[in-house]
């Protein structure tokens, strides 16, 4: 074989393998679309009926909340700031990693008798969500 047809064969390859993976990147983003949508719907069930977990065919499932938060669209430079002034500077690099500022707000919250502390009222959106949490049963 020479050169240009193994340059050809592999460029034809090469092209086959990119569509692959463009075709499994798109049936990858619609079983996680599925996935949320089915997740939110059996969390909201198991919510309705007051059902913290349940086990099926050995798998268990239960209801985790999850708190998530985020900087204010334009209030990002006054919440560096505010980090700043409190003492929590080391939480900003270049910017904030997003589960590290929600795991920081988690806990000032914590500490604060469940509320968000006034110094960070209005710098960051805080939003809870609810998942449903699979593992598998523990036998006994």
């Amino acid at each position: 074989m020479d050169n240009s047809e193994k340059m050809f064969e592999l460029a034809d390859r090469l092209k086959a393998l990119r569509d692959e993976k463009k075709e499994i990147e798109q049936s990858l983003k619609d079983i996680n679309a599925e996935l949320e949508e089915v997740d939110a719907i059996l969390a909201q069930l198991m919510t309705d009926t007051e059902t913290q977990n349940f086990t099926r065919s050995g798998t268990m499932f239960c209801l985790t909340n999850t708190t998530r938060a985020s900087a204010m669209a334009d209030r990002k430079e006054d919440l560096f700031e505010a980090l700043r002034a409190e003492g929590y500077g080391g939480l900003i690099y270049e910017t904030v990693n997003a589960n590290s500022l929600s795991a920081f707000v988690r806990e000032q919250i914590s500490e604060n008798d469940d509320v968000l502390p006034d110094w960070l009222n209005g710098l960051v959106n805080v939003f809870e969500k609810t998942t449903v949490g699979v593992r598998k049963a523990t036998r006994k």
